[in-house]
């Protein structure tokens, strides 16, 4: 299966969600207002956000003129077009070498699996990797990230539970430094998006990474589990407020009805998606396409 028929099949739920939805409204023939309202709907009811659903539903108002509203084809078309659009307003970073990826995010949503998928990703790439344990909260989870990292065969940097998240983050930038390494991967604790000292934590190990590795290239990656919903816009908001983001990793994609949400975060807090995990498997984290997301989509 080609990488890009990987996102589009982890999208089979939203999918069936959304076209079924679609049908039955072209079904019942309506033209006018009252298409356009429950065109409107059936995006929201997919997690797409009021804000962005009107703003899509008015352009297709305009584009649809006349009998073309009554033309399924030319409609979900014209959709498609719209929502490609709308989630290339965020854009795509590029990626630089040498790097850091730091990855933060509430509890549970994947952090530590995803640092070991994109470790292996990286090294598909042909490019050195270590990975930093600064999650030093969570029980076993520097033990769970060092299994990750074996499987990955890379690096890992670890103190002991209950260190200085900080501590971590200073001696896996030196020693990627020394290293010449390609990637450096920092594993974050899991924390409340309103808890504040949580976020000055996650703030102070960004100083950290600025500070002492100027001459790499550092983003910022929020983790979002896909089936979340709209919560994730708001867990998208406020960890935006606090470090900045450069991008999104998306998780759990084969497991959501509705993954609209992810056309609000980037229209609406022009936050691109750049990575999608799609199964469980060590190389199910694919590079985000717009393209083939929207027509996994329909």
């Amino acid at each position: 299966m080609g990488i890009f028929n990987k996102i589009k099949d982890a999208l089979k739920k939203t999918k069936a969600n959304v076209s079924t939805k679609l049908r039955q409204l072209f079904l019942k023939d309506k033209i006018g207002e009252a298409f356009y309202e429950e065109l409107e709907e059936i995006l929201i009811s997919s997690d797409v956000s009021v804000k962005t659903a009107e703003a899509v539903v008015d352009e297709v108002r305009e584009e649809a003129i006349g009998g073309k509203v009554k033309d399924e084809q030319f409609v979900t078309d014209l959709l498609k077009d719209i929502l490609e659009e709308t989630l290339n307003e965020a854009p795509m970073p590029a990626i630089e070498y040498p790097c850091v990826i730091m990855l933060v995010g509430v509890n549970g949503v994947g952090k530590t699996t995803t640092i070991g998928k994109l470790a292996s990703y990286f090294v598909s790439e042909k490019k050195s990797v270590t990975v930093a344990a600064a999650d030093t909260f969570r029980a076993a989870a520097i033990d769970q990230l060092g299994v990750w990292a074996d499987r990955a065969k890379v690096r890992i940097v670890k103190h002991e539970e209950g260190s200085d998240p900080s501590a971590v983050v200073y001696d896996a930038v030196s020693s990627a430094k020394a290293r010449g390494t390609d990637v450096l991967l920092i594993d974050t604790a899991g924390r409340l998006h309103v808890k504040d000292n949580l976020m000055n934590e996650l703030k102070k190990m960004d100083r950290v990474v600025e500070r002492e590795y100027p001459a790499a290239a550092f983003y910022k990656f929020l983790v979002l589990d896909a089936t979340t919903g709209q919560n994730a816009y708001s867990q998208a908001r406020v960890f935006q407020e606090a470090v900045d983001l450069d991008g999104i990793v998306l998780t759990k994609l084969d497991g959501t009805a509705k993954g609209g949400f992810v056309f609000s975060l980037c229209g609406e807090l022009k936050i691109p998606v750049v990575f999608a995990g799609v199964g469980e498997k060590l190389d199910d984290l694919e590079p985000f396409d717009a393209e083939q997301f929207v027509e996994g989509f329909f």
